[in-house]
Order: structure tokens, then sequence, then C-alpha cells
């Protein structure tokens, strides 16, 4: 059907972190108009000084994003974007954040930045940051007690057996104009994977994405998670990412919901037991959003979705 269009299918990525990160590296391969909207709300590590220092938006998610979009024959570039400083002044800082910092002080500009770090990095399409504004992220806990900053969520330095009752922001961000123009032009909306409450979350707090999501015409997909995170998602089966999504997009805006029905080996799945992750399993069978069930598990490594997998079952929906 794609090759039958005079136009490319535009798809939206809705996410952050190494979930979109995923996603982003399968589609790209792909003959489609690909805009990555990414969350606003990282504070931690490099990230969270240069906030500090510099006021800058969050470098971190939108590096990723470059990095996974890149069609560079100079696999070097991608390399340096990535890489970490060990020692000195610039320890735990990624050269990709700091070269971002760099272009946002001579373009004066976040988005120039980003676009101006696309072309070094061969980028085709588009990253955009979901708000321009400087957001940050809270979660209230079932006690009632609060947790402010996105890296005290990612990692819980409260008691992590506590649930999430719910996220905010404070302060609020409206909307970024291009991303909300991208989503009501989508054919296709893709959220996930990703840290629930800090990586996809966020993005559906933003004013006015609630409602351009509502808007636009495309179909819209989750892809869920393949294991749950230890201060976020404990317990979690497939039905209650899906809930939780749609708490916050509203109800039945989803169509389809992707999830991995491969288990792990016990080996692979060591690491995670320690960190208090499980394996995630379908409890309920939901008539909406319609579930894709199959493998989409990574062959050896970390235990994530294998980008190809993912990619062509996301293009087998437009």
């Amino acid at each position: 059907m794609i090759q039958e269009n005079k136009r490319q299918p535009k798809i939206v990525v809705i996410g952050g972190g190494t979930g979109a990160f995923g996603v982003l590296t399968g589609l790209k391969n792909y003959p489609v108009d690909l805009t990555a909207v990414i969350s606003m709300a990282d504070d931690g590590g490099s990230t969270g000084v240069l906030r500090e220092e510099f006021g800058i938006l969050p470098p971190g998610d939108i590096r990723r994003a470059l990095v996974a979009m890149s069609h560079s024959d100079n696999q070097l570039m991608a390399e340096l974007f990535n890489y970490r400083f060990g020692q000195g002044g610039l320890k735990d800082h990624n050269f990709g954040n700091i070269m971002l910092t760099a272009l946002e002080r001579m373009t004066g500009n976040f988005e120039m930045a980003v676009e101006r770090a696309g072309h070094v990095l061969g980028v085709k399409g588009s990253i955009l940051p979901v708000t321009l504004d400087n957001v940050r992220l809270a979660a209230e806990l079932e006690d009632g007690s609060v947790v402010n900053g996105e890296s005290n969520i990612d990692v819980p330095r409260h008691d992590g057996s506590k649930k999430i009752k719910k996220v905010f922001l404070k302060p609020e961000g409206k909307i970024n104009p291009r991303a909300k123009k991208a989503v009501l032009e989508a054919d296709l909306i893709v959220f996930g994977p990703g840290d629930l409450y800090t990586s996809v979350v966020p993005n559906l707090l933003i004013k006015g994405m609630r409602e351009a999501v509502s808007r636009s015409k495309a179909t819209k997909v989750y892809i869920i998670n393949i294991m749950t995170k230890w201060g976020e998602t404990n317990g979690f089966a497939a039905d209650n990412f899906i809930n939780t999504i749609e708490m916050y997009l509203g109800k039945s805006k989803l169509d389809y919901a992707i999830l991995n029905t491969k288990k792990p080996s016990i080996a692979r799945l060591k690491k995670y037991e320690k960190e208090g992750a499980e394996f995630v399993e379908t409890k309920a069978i939901m008539k909406k959003p319609t579930l894709i069930m199959g493998n989409f598990l990574r062959s050896s490594g970390f235990v994530r979705h294998d980008p190809d997998s993912l990619a062509k079952t996301i293009i087998s929906l437009i």
C-alpha cells in the first residue's frame, strides 16, 4: 500500500528514552514521513545538570532520537553523539548533550539546534520537543505523598513498592505548535514503548496533546512494555498499561496495542529480577484496542523490543 501512495505516509512516534529509540531505529528504514515527538520531562544525569546550568530544554532524549533517526554513513558521528566522558569536569556528560547546548546558544533556539544537529547526523524526518516550556514532572503516590522530579520517579529514592496514583506537571506546559500540527496531520500515531510514567505519559500531560490526538484521524497504536519497572509499574499486566494510557489519553482512543508474548530466557531475566522487574503477562483480552500479540523480543542483550519486528508490524497498520 505504501508504494501505491503518491505521498509518504506520515507516522508520529510519541515517547522518549530507549523505547522511542528502538521504534525510530526500525521505522527509519521504511519510505515514511517520520516525526518523533519527544518528552521534555527528563531532569537526571547530564541532562539535569545542563538544564540547571544553562536553562536549556532537556537534550538527552532528543539526542537519542537524533542517533536513532540518523542516516549518516559515518557511524563514527553517531557514536560520538553518544560518547560519555568518564573523567574531568565533563564526567558523565554526553558529547551530544553538550553539542545541543552549544547549538542552542549559537542559534538562540532549541528547535533550531535540534535541526542543525539533525543535518550533521543525516536525519530524515523531524524531531520535535513536545513542549517548549520548562516543565517538571511530579508523582502522587497511593499514600498521598508527592515525589518531585522525573529522575526521582525513574529511580525511586522512596519506597518503590508504593503505587503511583497519578503524575502531573508543575509548572504545566502547552503543546509545541509543530508537534500539534504533526499529530493532526498524521496517518498513524505510535505511543511508547518506554517507562510508562516517565517517558510516555508526560507527553500526554501537555496542554493540547489530548485534544490534538482526539481530533487526529490517524490510526493510534500503543506498544506495551515487555517488562515492568520497579517504582512505576509493579505487578502490571498488559491491561494495566492500556488502562493507564487511557486514563490520560481518554477512553477508546487507541485502535491497536502491540504486546510481546515471547518470554525471555531465565538467564536474561535474572538481572531484571534483582531490579524488581517482571515479564508483562496478558490477564484480560480487551475488545478495544485490538491486541496484536507475537514475538517482538530482541534475540539477545537487554530485554527490549526488536526494532525490525516492531517496524514491520507498525507499517502493516497503515
